[in-house]
């Protein structure tokens, strides 16, 4: 689930629009007034969305983006004279006055996003230590003068290895050395 943040200058705005959310089955983690509060709670969170206004008493929606963890996408909800087209990643705006069903919308639309985004950096490979390439490097090398393998060879023998037992690549070569020294 998606964490949320609604921050309006107004309380009552910022309360009915997490009334709306809450009705259509989002969690709304926050509700908050200003800009700090938001940065406070956005940390607490780590990632997700913030519902937000164009100017706050203590910062403008600008630097409340600049000092968003990276996790975070933005929801600006401003006049159609200070939602013009901006160049920002992960800002999306909507112009008042707010239609229910755009909101909806375009939350919807950005937690698919968040959501993708999380399951391909789960999916994406792991970077490998220096010591990793080096232990993989060093099993191969092994294998290559043992058995008069290629290096091609050797390492598609500890992928095959590698998937056969069902450990990484490391754990493999570990077990090579230890096996084979």
């Amino acid at each position: 689930m998606t964490n949320i943040i609604v921050a309006f200058p107004k309380q009552d705005i910022a309360r009915n629009i997490k009334k709306i959310l809450m009705q259509n089955g989002y969690h709304v983690n926050a509700v908050c007034t200003t800009g700090a509060q938001a940065l406070q709670s956005a940390g607490e969170l780590g990632g997700g969305i913030i519902v937000c206004g164009y100017r706050f008493v203590d910062m403008m929606y600008t630097e409340l983006h600049e000092y968003l963890p990276a996790q975070f996408e933005m929801l600006l909800v401003a006049s159609p004279a200070n939602c013009g087209i901006r160049d920002v990643e992960n800002l999306v705006c909507l112009s008042t006055p707010l239609k229910v069903t755009e909101l909806l919308q375009t939350m919807e639309m950005m937690d698919y996003t968040i959501t993708r985004r999380k399951k391909k950096a789960r999916q994406s490979p792991k970077q490998r230590t220096e010591e990793e390439t080096a232990l993989i490097q060093e099993a191969k090398a092994l294998l290559m003068e043992r058995n008069n393998l290629s290096e091609e060879e050797a390492h598609r023998y500890m992928q095959k290895r590698s998937m056969d037992n069902g450990t990484g690549m490391v754990e493999t070569a570990q077990m090579i050395l230890s096996l084979l020294t």
